[in-house]
């Protein structure tokens, strides 16, 4: 699984005019599933994910995860962050899981992340997305869990 966490003051997903998701202070996270991927990465990415310490303390140090902070999740599905663009123009998706089971693991994503404590809001897998967002920092990471 592939992420790309981003701290916001907020973000919402909108599609065909409609707010589908939206969040104030947390983290929107771009989720992609590789093909391949099996119950330990989804733990491993909800467990990094929901702890990351990213948010700032009393003295302005990242030392609070979302957690500490009361904030809110925001999961978007992104088959794109599989993309790889090693060769000639057009990028190749073959890394990336069927939509069935990426849709099974979005959904388990999502599952886990609320039992871990976390509200959490969903973009609409397989649709066209328009993601809006206030990138606070800006703090953005890349996490995968095939390098855990």
């Amino acid at each position: 699984m592939r992420a790309c966490v981003q701290r916001v003051s907020s973000a919402r997903v909108v599609v065909a005019g409609e707010t589908v998701g939206a969040i104030d202070r947390g983290l929107l996270v771009l989720l992609g599933v590789a093909a391949g991927d099996d119950e330990r990465d989804l733990q491993w990415m909800v467990d990094k994910i929901v702890t990351l310490r990213i948010f700032p303390d009393d003295e302005g140090k990242m030392n609070r995860s979302v957690i500490d902070v009361g904030g809110q999740l925001l999961a978007v599905s992104q088959f794109t962050l599989l993309g790889d663009c090693r060769k000639g123009r057009r990028p190749s998706f073959i890394a990336a899981a069927a939509p069935e089971q990426a849709e099974r693991m979005y959904d388990e994503f999502v599952a886990l992340v609320r039992q871990a404590g976390v509200a959490a809001a969903t973009g609409r897998f397989r649709a066209h997305m328009d993601v809006e967002l206030v990138n606070d920092g800006p703090v953005t990471l890349l996490l995968d869990s095939a390098e855990r």
